[in-house]
């Protein structure tokens, strides 16, 4: 039985007095039982919550009373086990780091693209289609004929784009870009920073992937592998259906029912990835949270040690 309600959304909006909006927000999810995860600055808001439906819109018909945030548009999707573990609501000076302030997308975002029409975008020969998530993202899915910046992190793709040739063709014409991402923002903040840099012809995928897969059926679908999503149910495929992807606890990297065959990977512990990475003590401090978390199964308490 599918109980727990999962929203995303974001919204780039003038956020000015963003550090006094935080505890009365707090206070609300704690009421509704609403957790995961809000991130607030001057450049907006950026969240991914999950719970009771009653409390999810609760916490979302309080943001709307904000007239700011009135317009504020969210995704959903459900699941039987609950995707986070807290609730987490944190100031931060962007809401996606990119580090390029130029980069404005209340200003300079590129054009919306809706999901019924990207397809006949990215089939266009002379568009260059860029993946702008992290390398672990784009390693279990992503679109047919995509670039990979192979990043760690958001705040690297301007280097890539500053080096990539495809962005700096030889003729001196810069080329029609579409951008994508998981939910929308990394993609908009992505062609922020193209148009500041005098790209003219710049697209992004409008409610990004998640809205894609929510709406485009299978058969009409140029998506290729499972979405990473940034909470407990890893991945999501077509229809948003949670995926097969399981997550290492050591290094928050997916992993699949293969990579469990590697003889490294130890459940809770470490992964072919990050077994070279991690200590000794590292490892031994898995296994007591994941002992711990066995103990407090076994009497039926919750305890999240195990899930950070």
């Amino acid at each position: 039985m599918t109980q727990f309600l999962t929203a995303a959304f974001y919204k780039f909006v003038e956020l000015p007095d963003y550090a006094a909006l935080k505890e009365p927000l707090q206070a609300v999810c704690q009421q509704q039982g609403v957790k995961g995860m809000i991130l607030l600055a001057t450049e907006g808001i950026n969240s991914t919550l999950a719970g009771p439906a009653e409390g999810v819109h609760a916490v979302l018909a309080y943001l709307r009373q904000d007239p700011r945030l009135a317009d504020l548009q969210h995704k959903e999707a459900w699941s039987d086990k609950p995707p986070f573990y807290r609730m987490k609501l944190r100031l931060k000076r962007e809401i996606v780091t990119l580090g390029v302030p130029e980069a404005n997308p209340a200003k300079l975002a590129g054009t919306y693209v809706k999901p019924a029409d990207w397809n006949q975008l990215i089939s266009d020969p002379d568009v260059v289609l860029v993946d702008t998530r992290n390398h672990y993202e784009v390693d279990i899915g992503s679109f047919t004929g995509a670039l990979n910046p192979h990043v760690d992190s958001f705040a690297q793709l301007p280097q890539w784009v500053a080096q990539t040739p495809a962005l700096n063709p030889a003729t001196g014409k810069k080329p029609k870009v579409a951008m994508f991402c998981t939910g929308g923002i990394r993609c908009e903040k992505s062609t922020a920073l193209l148009r500041a840099q005098g790209f003219d012809e710049v697209y992004h995928l409008e409610g990004g992937i998640l809205k894609y897969l929510e709406t485009v059926p299978p058969e009409q679908s140029l998506w290729q592998g499972a979405c990473f999503v940034f909470d407990e149910r890893v991945s999501v495929g077509h229809g948003l259906a949670v995926g097969d992807y399981g997550l290492c606890r050591a290094c928050r990297m997916p992993i699949s029912e293969a990579d469990k065959l590697s003889p490294l990977f130890e459940d809770g512990v470490s992964c072919a990835r990050c077994h070279a990475i991690t200590s000794e003590a590292q490892k031994s401090g898995a296994r007591e949270r994941k002992r711990q978390w066995k103990l407090a199964k076994a009497r039926g308490l919750d305890w999240v040690g195990a899930c950070k």
